[in-house]
């Protein structure tokens, strides 16, 4: 597209230079009087004024705000452009994500699949051959047996039969919605890794509010449920207390793992925050076998239940050759299934480039406060300002009355991002940063995108913020996060940091210390099973091995670290 200002050039030309063409040579009219210019003159002209047009093209791509990394990217991304994004060959393995992503999408039905490069500096952390393999596998299947294809359209009449009539080549695990955006993006990633494992391919019944906010992660085929799926009008009946739960299948033994018998069309997996010793069978090896012969499993949870899939003996070697470094599960899976759609795109990068851009360095810190009752305000925020403070993630200010302004060069602008249902913690730090300069020098600027002060359930202009505010953290340099919450979890994992985190306040009270570094940055698992799968004795939420650790902030929760 050419700006106004060269139409305007390129239009007065036109109107300037006749058509006559005499010995290649053009006359142009010129105050009522001929001129002979030579052809080669307005040869070398018009490069000139392509020249021009070229580099307005290319100031096009560049992000507004002069951050000069940004803006080399950018120019590199420009000049894969015009090479052609599809195809593999001039694409650079930077841009899809170290080939997380085959080549082939179409940008346009995604712009971040292909602009994050422009955001957010490359990762450290590099996925295994092995891992890239077996997406690229898994994509091939899912082009087989996704919605509406001849294999999913046997299968699915299979089940609406009541009984497996014959073997087929797709087997399926469905997600079926529960809690917030977090959770939900947890646990899709949870259900995508036992797809990968155990060979089936996985769709997702999002709910309406959350349905526009990613793009679609596979070529030519949908990892949505479809609205005419046969089980559908028994999701809303599918809780813990379901009698066509496996775990209550198994306690009533309707299902016996020491009898042979035909598996069923499809089986509940409830895996929620309340599961019982029953439902916790599914994490068991013996019953793996059994599971595996089941067409279909429909799976309701609100947990990243990943640990305890590394606690299952035949999944171990595996998982050991899809993840060498086990902290990176989510971070790769997550960058790989959650790209923002255009709408949500659109909203990160509009925010990023008025706010954020000019920075030396971004700091996120996501409050989650869930009960403001017991844990008062001034609380929380002399929380966090200790933190801050104590680990020298932001600097302490001088007290303009007593002391003189600082002195100092230093003209670094730090940027503090600050989400919360909340305005109070933004509006604190921003009054403190504004009203007092700081003793380093540095410059802060506090944001906040949104305060929505409830979270909103079935809401999508509630969704698309919070999903925006969840990437935003994730390109945050330093991440500071509060205990329990699993919109931090997701941030922290995309963007492969790994945060400092709030403890939770008890009685009112300030912790000390007030918060604690992350041993990884992948996601905790709050609730694992609490019973061995060889006896019905309580064991604790799950044995210590060297590369599963209880979290830092629920004592009694599974967390993956690098096992060194």
């Amino acid at each position: 597209m050419v700006s106004n200002e060269f139409s305007g050039m390129i239009s007065t030309i036109r109107d300037q230079t006749s058509c006559n063409r005499k010995d290649f040579q053009f006359k142009v009219q010129r105050n009522g009087y001929c001129s002979v210019i030579p052809f080669a003159c307005l040869i070398i002209f018009s490069i000139l004024v392509i020249v021009l047009i070229v580099q307005q093209r290319s100031t096009a791509f560049k992000v507004d705000g002069g951050d000069a990394k940004i803006n080399a990217l950018a120019g590199g991304a420009a000049q894969t452009e015009t090479s052609g994004v599809g195809d593999s060959e001039n694409v650079s393995s930077q841009l899809l994500l170290d080939e997380l992503f085959a080549p082939g999408h179409d940008k346009g039905s995604c712009l971040s699949r292909y602009e994050a490069i422009l955001y957010r500096k490359p990762s450290s952390h590099k996925p295994s051959s092995y891992l890239l393999s077996k997406l690229r596998n898994y994509e091939s299947l899912h082009n087989l047996c996704g919605p509406y294809t001849e294999a999913y359209n046997k299968t699915l009449e299979q089940l609406k039969s009541g009984r497996k009539v014959s073997t087929t080549d797709c087997n399926y695990v469905v997600y079926t919605p529960l809690s917030g955006l977090g959770n939900r993006m947890l646990t899709i990633a949870s259900a995508f890794l036992y797809a990968l494992l155990t060979n089936r391919v996985l769709l997702v019944e999002f709910g309406s509010e959350i349905a526009d906010l990613f793009c679609e992660p596979f070529q030519q085929t949908t990892w949505l449920l479809p609205r005419d799926f046969p089980l559908r009008n028994q999701f809303d009946n599918f809780s813990q207390e379901y009698p066509h739960t496996y775990g209550n299948m198994m306690k009533s033994r309707i299902i016996n793992t020491a009898v042979k018998s035909p598996p069923p069309p499809f089986l509940y997996i409830y895996l929620a925050y309340n599961i019982d010793r029953y439902d916790g069978l599914f994490y068991c090896d013996q019953n793996q076998d059994q599971l595996g012969k089941v067409p279909w499993l429909v799976i309701k949870s609100n947990q990243y239940f990943v640990p305890s899939l590394f606690l299952v003996p035949s999944f171990k070697q595996e998982l050991s050759k899809l993840f060498p470094d086990e902290e990176t599960v989510f971070h790769h899976l997550g960058r790989y299934l959650f790209q923002p759609s255009n709408e949500a795109w659109g909203l990160i990068t509009r925010f990023y480039r008025a706010y954020l851009s000019k920075a030396d360095e971004t700091i996120g810190i996501q409050v989650r406060v869930f009960d403001t009752k017991a844990t008062p305000f001034q609380t929380v925020m002399d929380q966090i300002l200790s933190c801050t403070l104590k680990e020298k993630l932001l600097p302490e200010v001088l007290d303009v009355k007593n002391s003189a302004a600082s002195l100092s060069n230093n003209q670094s602008l730090k940027a503090v991002l600050v989400t919360s249902l909340y305005s109070e913690y933004y509006e604190h730090i921003k009054g403190m940063y504004w009203t007092k300069p700081t003793v380093s020098g540095e410059v802060i600027g506090v944001y906040q995108p949104s305060h929505e002060e409830h979270e909103i359930y079935g809401n999508s202009m509630h969704s698309m913020k919070a999903w925006t505010e969840i990437y935003l953290l994730s390109m945050s340099n330093v991440l500071i996060t509060s205990s329990w919450s699993t919109f931090g979890y997701v941030a922290q994992s995309l963007g492969g940091l790994k945060p400092w985190m709030l403890y939770r306040p008890l009685n009112g009270t300030t912790p000390d210390p007030p918060c604690v570094q992350a041993m990884s940055m992948e996601p905790c698992f709050h609730f694992p099973p609490s019973y061995g799968c060889k006896a019905d004795v309580y064991i604790g939420p799950g044995a210590a091995v060297p590369n599963v650790k209880h979290c830092e902030d629920v004592e009694w929760g599974l967390k993956l670290v690098k096992d060194h």
